[in-house]
């Protein structure tokens, strides 16, 4: 069987939990990448086709009170 010493144990144990690391940054990289592509953020455009389809002309002061809202309620 293998014998081990201590520091040759913790050294193997580091290493391993330092590339376990790195694979799941990059993994989780790019499926947050792949959520944004499939679920963009809400931005103005999106809002104004919004209203637009309701049967509303939105003003701009409208648009920015409807971002600010959804921005409130995003922080909360």
């Amino acid at each position: 069987m293998i014998e081990l010493k201590i520091w040759q144990f913790i050294l193997i144990l580091v290493i391993v939990l330092l590339v376990a690391a790195i694979v799941t940054f990059f993994i989780t990289r790019k499926l947050f990448a792949r959520q944004l592509e499939k679920n963009p953020p809400v931005n103005e455009a999106m809002i104004r086709a919004m209203m637009t389809q309701m049967g509303r002309t939105p003003s701009e002061k409208q648009v920015r009170a409807v971002m600010r809202s959804m921005n409130e309620a995003k922080g909360k």
